[in-house]
C-alpha cells in the first residue's frame, strides 16, 4: 500500500456499490492527547500572544477537521483530471473557490476585520518565478503524495510516512531561502487585481462566471472519457457523521471556504501554509547555532520580523499546527488514527524529493495550492488562475515520473484515491 492509499484508507472508495462495514472504535488515547493539546495550546497562545492568535489557532483546528473528514484533496483532483478525465475533484475546488471568493468580497467591501485587522487584497506578481514555481510544486505533490494542506492533515492523522514529505518540504524551503539571490529578480510583471479595474462586485462576478465555466467544461470532458462513478463508505450516519466522518466532498468544500474567509476576516490576509515551513527550518538552524538571519531572504523587513518574533505569532504556523491537531482529533474520533511506518524505499525517496520540490516551488511562486491558487483566485488576482494552469502542466509531468518511484497512476477502472 502506498503512502497515498494509506492516507485515504480510512474512508475507502469504490466504483461498485460499496459494502457496508462496521464503525471503527474511537481511538481514546490519541483523542485524549490531541484534545488536551488543543486546549492547552489554545490557552497558552491566547494568554501569551492575544485573542487574535488564539482564534487563528482555533480556525486551524476547524481546517484540520474539515480536511480529514472530507478528504479534500488538490493532488488527487488534478491527477484524476489529467489521467482519466474525472473532474469531480476539480468541481469541488470551484465550490471552495466560489465560497471563499464570495465571503472575501463581502469582507473587503466593508473595509474592516476582527481584532483591528484591515482586510487587504494584493495581486501576486506574474512572471517566470510564478510559472516555474507552480510547475515544480505540482510535480512535487504528485511525487510526495500530498500538497501542502494534505501533508499537514495526513501527518496529524497518524500517517507517519508523510513526515518524510513534510521534512523535504521544510528542507526545500530552507534551500530556497539560502539560495534566494539566485531566484530573486527573475522577469515579472506587477500583479493584476480584477477589483482595481471592475470593482469588487465585478471581480466577484467574473470569478464566479469562470468557475461555472470550469464546472461545465469538466463535465463535458468527463462525459467524453467516461470515468467510473465514485462511492464513499461513511464510518457513521446521522448526527454522528459530523464528528466521525466521512463528509461529502462538497460539504468539505463549503466548510473550508467559510474557514478561509474567517482567516481573512481575523488576520486581514489570505489563508497561507508554506511560509511557516521556511520559518520553522530557519529557527531550527538557529537552535543548532547557525545564522540564517544573515541570509538575504531574512533581511527583508517582514521576514526579519517573523524570524525574530516568537513562532506562535506567525499566522501560518498557527493555522498549520491547528490543522495537524484538528486532523488528529478527527482521525481519533473516527477510529482511523494509526501510525503507519512501513514504506518502500522508492516511495520514501519520492516523498522527500517531492517535498523538496514543493518547498522550492512554493517560495518561487509566492504560495502553493492554498496561498497562490485558492488565495489568489479568491481575491481576484490573475496570478492565482495562472498558478492553477501551470500546476496542471506540472501534474502531467508528475504523472510521467511517478512510475519511476513505484507509484501508480489512475486508470479508468480505478476509484478517486
Amino acid at each position: 500500500m502506498t503512502t497515498e492509499s494509506k492516507v485515504s484508507s480510512a474512508f475507502p472508495t469504490s466504483c461498485a456499490a460499496p459494502e457496508p462495514r462496521p464503525e471503527e472504535p474511537v481511538r481514546v488515547v490519541p483523542l485524549a492527547i490531541a484534545g488536551a493539546l488543543a486546549v492547552a495550546l489554545t490557552w497558552y497562545v491566547w494568554a501569551s500572544h492575544g485573542a487574535k492568535n488564539g482564534v487563528l489557532l482555533a480556525l486551524g483546528f476547524g481546517l484540520g477537521l474539515a480536511l480529514f473528514h472530507s478528504r479534500f484533496g488538490f493532488t488527487s483532483a488534478w491527477r484524476q483530471l489529467i489521467a482519466v478525465g474525472n473532474g469531480q475533484g476539480l468541481r469541488a475546488h470551484t465550490l471552495l473557490l466560489g465560497t471563499a471568493t464570495t465571503l472575501i468580497a463581502l469582507i473587503v467591501s466593508t473595509g474592516s476585520g476582527l481584532f483591528g485587522s484591515v482586510p487587504k487584497a494584493t495581486g501576486g506578481p506574474i512572471g517566470l518565478a510564478l510559472f516555474a514555481g507552480a510547475v515544480l510544486f505540482a510535480i512535487g505533490m504528485q511525487l510526495g503524495g500530498a500538497c501542502a494542506s494534505g501533508t499537514l492533515f495526513a501527518v496529524g492523522s497518524g500517517q507517519s510516512t508523510i513526515v518524510l514529505t513534510l521534512g523535504g518540504f521544510i528542507a526545500g524551503s530552507v534551500l530556497y531561502t539560502w539560495a534566494f539571490p539566485l531566484f530573486d529578480g527573475w522577469p515579472s510583471l506587477p500583479g493584476v487585481l480584477l477589483s482595481d479595474h471592475v470593482g469588487w462586485f465585478g471581480s466577484w462576478l467574473i470569478t464566479i462566471a469562470a468557475l461555472v465555466a470550469i464546472v461545465y467544461v469538466t463535465k463535458l470532458v468527463q462525459a467524453r472519457r467516461n470515468p467510473p462513478p465514485v462511492g464513499v463508505v461513511p464510518t457513521a450516519r446521522g448526527f454522528a457523521r459530523i464528528l466521525r466522518g466521512s463528509w461529502p466532498i462538497l460539504v468539505g468544500a463549503v466548510v473550508l471556504g467559510v474557514l478561509a474567509g474567517a482567516v481573512f476576516l481575523v488576520s486581514g490576509g489570505i489563508w497561507g501554509v508554506t511560509f511557516a515551513f521556511a520559518l520553522w527550518g530557519a529557527k531550527l538552524l538557529q537552535l543548532f547555532g547557525l545564522h540564517p538571519e544573515a541570509w538575504e531572504f531574512w533581511q527583508g523587513t517582514s521576514n526579519a520580523k517573523a524570524l525574530a518574533s516568537p513562532v506562535w505569532t506567525d499566522k501560518t504556523t498557527l493555522t498549520n499546527v491547528g490543522i495537524m491537531i484538528g486532523a488528529a482529533i478527527a482521525a481519533a474520533a473516527a477510529g482511523a488514527w494509526k501510525i503507519h511506518s512501513q514504506i518502500p524505499w522508492r516511495t520514501a525517496l519520492a516523498a522527500v524529493l517531492g517535498g523538496v520540490l514543493m518547498g522550492i516551488g512554493a517560495r518561487l511562486a509566492g504560495g502553493c495550492n492554498i496561498g497562490a491558487y485558492l488565495g489568489g483566485i479568491s481575491v481576484g488576482s490573475l496570478h492565482g488562475w495562472l498558478w492553477g494552469l501551470f500546476a496542471l502542466g506540472g501534474t502531467w509531468v508528475g504523472l510521467k515520473l511517478r512510475p519511476l518511484f513505484g507509484l501508480g497512476n489512475p486508470k479508468p477502472a480505478d476509484s478517486i484515491c
